[in-house]
């Protein structure tokens, strides 16, 4: 398949950058074309120590990173919704649903990646949008099919148990790791990653991982790992798989 698109749908500019970054800069190297879809700007984030910013201008600033970390993966441009920081959980969920079913419509990816109901470290935000991204995914059946295949496969960012064990990560939601679908080996595009979280610049005093000796952030941070949450056959039959994306 040479037409092949994600959508990657998050909560918070940085989302996209720690966790999955790597995986995001692979298949974008393969010739995958990968969008980010961000809920909020960050507004409720940290603005830097020393501040880098006001208040008022922490969302612009995290946007303007976004953009940054998108570029350094060699990504999309990101798309922005203008929910708040720290309210998802009391959007309206049906207005959030249509309008991340409107993007996935226009977009036609044939994946889909977001946050699992763990939310990784349990923020309501990521919870939350994790649960719109799949609520999206089942009703994106409904799409008609043109000339490429529905969506097809959405997975989920995680942390095996064992990984956050060995980390001593007891802040961080894990799951079994007999759960985790896919771990992506992310060495080889490490410093597109590591430019991409540095972009973040309000942000990295928030991550203890930063301040660790290399060898334990190459141990979190240089692994990716995926479950599969839901899939279904596209019209042709198949099923997206993203090992196969990042394999050919």
């Amino acid at each position: 398949m040479t037409d092949r698109r994600l959508v990657a749908v998050f909560a918070h500019p940085d989302d996209e950058s720690f966790r999955p970054g790597g995986t995001l800069a692979l298949l974008a190297r393969r010739g995958v074309r990968v969008q980010v879809l961000t809920a909020t700007r960050g507004g409720a984030g940290s603005r830097g120590d020393p501040p880098l910013c006001s208040p008022d201008e922490l969302p612009a600033v995290r946007e303007a990173e976004l953009r940054c970390a998108c570029a350094a993966l060699g990504l999309q441009p990101p798309i922005l919704l203008d929910y708040q920081d720290s309210q998802l959980a009391d959007a309206d969920s049906e207005t959030l649903i249509a309008e991340t079913l409107a993007i996935v419509r226009e977009l036609r990816p044939q994946i889909m990646l977001t946050f699992g109901a763990d939310g990784i470290s349990g923020h309501p935000d990521h919870i939350a949008i994790g649960g719109v991204a799949a609520e999206a995914f089942r009703r994106a059946e409904d799409v008609p099919a043109l000339s490429v295949a529905n969506v097809s496969a959405l997975y989920t960012l995680a942390v095996p148990h064992s990984l956050a064990e060995t980390l001593g990560m007891k802040q961080i939601r894990a799951v079994l790791d007999e759960a985790i679908t896919l771990a992506v080996d992310v060495s080889s595009v490490w410093d597109s990653k590591m430019s991409a979280i540095r972009c973040h610049r309000t942000q990295s005093g928030e991550s203890p991982i930063l301040i660790a000796p290399e060898a334990k952030q190459r141990l979190f941070l240089g692994m990716e790992h995926f479950c599969l949450s839901s899939s279904r056959p596209a019209p042709d039959g198949k099923i997206a798989n993203l090992l196969e994306w990042l394999e050919n």
